[in-house]
């Protein structure tokens, strides 16, 4: 496997806080799923990869929190590989928001999300720190901005960004796997699919699309495409449909509007029955 080697650099990072801990229970269930000891080398992972790869703010401050969702995009991919690292990332530039082609903050003609670098900026990653906390804070609708661009970087380890990550290569599945994005490329293009319209772009965009599917309702891609699903576990190695991946039921606040539709304030209403 050629995707990852390890870096040395002094560690800023040696310990992972609660505050961290919590931020992860709170808007990740991938990490709630996972047992004592697994949710341990996660925090271990995020802590390395915040200690090999800058991340810089560009027009925002880069917070905390910020520093965990982006560490976290980037394990979750390679979490079934416990020693596998991005060889081919040394910086996350978080703009503020969206951006376009020449890398203007808030373009009125074109609104990137994210961004792989090339040329001059290789090695480096762009993303929108709205997006970032909108992929995370809204785990139902099949779209995480982070672990899309964290898919192509992967992808693009081998020299290629094709849609086809080495794990399907060792398998000698690729041929398979191309006959099978393909299919699938025109079912989105004939408006005959639930993945998103962007996967139907290229066979690039489609293995990161798909993936946004796979980490966050492996459930319903299993159910909706049995054997795309397959294919994401062989590449990936995880069998996340078999996990409780289910979105944490949000606590009613005394402040919030009543679920009952009333109107009033949840205070004022069924709280008090």
């Amino acid at each position: 496997m050629c995707f990852f080697r390890k870096k040395n650099r002094t560690p800023k990072y040696n310990n992972f806080p609660d505050s961290w801990k919590d931020l992860l229970k709170t808007h990740l269930p991938f990490y709630r799923s996972l047992n004592s000891e697994d949710k341990e080398s996660f925090e271990t992972r995020i802590l390395q990869f915040l200690n090999t790869t800058k991340i810089t703010g560009i027009k925002t401050i880069v917070e905390d929190g910020d520093r965990v969702l982006i560490g976290a995009s980037a394990i979750v991919p390679i979490f079934a590989f416990p020693n596998w690292e991005y060889h081919n990332l040394q910086e996350v530039l978080l703009y503020p928001k969206h951006f376009d082609e020449n890398y203007k903050i808030g373009s009125k003609s074109k609104a990137i999300l994210g961004m792989v670098g090339y040329g001059y900026m290789e090695g480096k990653m762009i993303l929108s720190k709205y997006s970032l906390w909108h992929g995370f804070k809204n785990q139902t609708d099949k779209q995480n901005t982070a672990i899309h661009e964290f898919v192509h970087l992967l992808d693009k380890s081998d020299g290629d960004i094709d849609g086809v990550l080495g794990t399907i290569r060792e398998k000698e599945l690729t041929l398979p796997w191309i006959n099978l994005m393909d299919a699938k490329i025109q079912e989105i293009r004939e408006a005959k699919s639930d993945i998103r319209n962007y996967g139907g772009t290229s066979r690039e965009e489609f293995l990161a699309v798909t993936s946004e599917y796979f980490f966050e309702r492996p459930k319903l891609l299993e159910k909706k495409h049995p054997v795309l699903y397959e294919y994401m576990e062989l590449m990936f190695g995880q069998k996340l449909a078999d996990r409780n991946l289910a979105k944490k039921a949000k606590v009613t606040q005394h402040w919030d509007p009543c679920p009952c539709e009333s109107g009033k304030k949840f205070r004022s209403c069924c709280n008090r029955i």
